[in-house]
């Protein structure tokens, strides 16, 4: 009876921790990049009440005769098959299509994930939400804090949209150079532009009073009022005419000895800028890592993993390289915890766990009968 009743504590244990690996799995059903758990039990050894015994020539051979003593936890695998994944639009939220692991730095360890919800610090670095830097072949990638836009190709090369170095400050000192040029220029020209509208406008003022005054003149019997009231209009538009003139020639002569060191200015300002326009740059190149036994890495939390005596030597590569997969920007990979899959395995380990507790509340009660043939 004892046997059946440690038996039962046996399979108790067991089916504890498995619900203690299912519970863990669905609790980080939404835990990006995370590798669901796997129980796997075996028994543990069995008593030999009578041994095998070899055929011979007037009898056949006998199989041992064993009782059971129980299970064990044989495995607690990871599983690393892939999970879905998930759009979410921001360049920085990578997901790996196919094999391989993120490598970001914890102190002077390497460690390995598959959640790539990365993000830039306030140097530009690339980092995991811990801040831990993510690893390219050189070491972190940093992006220029100046850049105007950025983005992750399939193969995990970061490239950005920026001046180039030192573009910058020639581009200011250029514009020290070129603005007190500029701004008397701009001023002088504007001020002709004005007076040039103003002379067109006279001009047309003029040329309406004139055919007034023709009109008035042509009147038969003429009327001297209205000739008079035109020749007055003539005279003020006349004079108006005269004025805009003079500003056109004061303009003009203020322009005009600015336009040959503005010009040589422009063209220095403007080869400053054809030089140094916004190019795609390179900023790096996201470095992969692979096992020969992913199985066989040690979860640390936070979503990473790290290398074990049995994962392996680690493999480092590429994105799209021989045995590695495609990098995914936009996208998040998610759990592969499959609900409908672990409520299910919950279902079986609970009447698991409830038929090992009939093994020993049955149990006791035939030590109760036994302790009973006293009376």
């Amino acid at each position: 009876m004892l046997r059946s009743m440690y038996s039962g504590i046996s399979g108790l244990r067991n089916f504890q921790t498995k619900l203690d690996v299912l519970g863990n799995n669905i609790a980080n059903v939404n835990t990006y990049g995370f590798k669901k758990g796997r129980t796997i039990f075996k028994d543990l050894i069995s008593q030999t009440v009578a041994g095998a015994s070899a055929p011979g020539d007037a009898r056949g051979g006998v199989n041992p005769k064993q009782v059971g003593l129980g299970s064990q936890i044989a495995a607690i695998d990871t599983l690393h098959t892939g999970g879905s994944t998930q759009f979410t639009g921001n360049t920085l939220d990578l997901a790996v299509a196919g094999d391989g692991f993120f490598q970001v730095m914890q102190g002077n360890e390497t460690m390995y994930t598959r959640a790539g919800n990365f993000y830039m610090d306030g140097t530009g670095a690339i980092v995991d939400g811990d801040g831990r830097y993510v690893q390219g072949e050189l070491g972190k990638i940093t992006i220029p804090t100046t850049a105007s836009s950025m983005s992750v190709g399939q193969d995990g090369t970061v490239y950005y949209v920026d001046l180039p170095p030192g573009g910058a400050d020639k581009i200011a000192a250029a514009e020290l150079v070129f603005e007190p040029i500029e701004t008397p220029f701009k001023k002088a020209e504007a001020a002709l532009k004005v007076a040039e509208a103003d002379l067109k406008k006279a001009d047309a003022d003029l040329k309406k009073a004139d055919a007034d005054l023709k009109k008035a003149q042509a009147l038969v019997p003429a009327d001297a009022a209205a000739v008079t009231a035109a020749q007055a209009v003539v005279a003020t538009a006349t004079t108006a005419k005269g004025t805009a003139a003079t500003a056109v020639t004061t303009a003009t002569g203020v322009l005009t000895p600015l336009r040959g060191p503005y010009n040589t200015a422009k063209n220095a300002y403007d080869k400053v800028m054809s030089d140094n326009t916004a190019t795609l740059q390179e900023a790096g190149q996201i470095q992969m890592a692979k096992f020969s036994n992913p199985g066989g890495l040690e979860k640390t939390g936070g979503n990473l993993f790290r290398q074990t005596a049995n994962s392996g030597e680690v493999v480092t590569g590429f994105a799209l390289d021989q045995g590695f997969g495609k990098t995914e920007s936009g996208f998040l990979e998610m759990s592969n915890v499959d609900l409908a899959e672990e409520f299910t395995e919950m279902i079986v380990a609970q009447r698991g766990f409830q038929a090992n507790t009939r093994i020993i509340t049955t149990s006791d009660e035939i030590l109760q009968e036994l302790v009973n043939l006293k009376r």
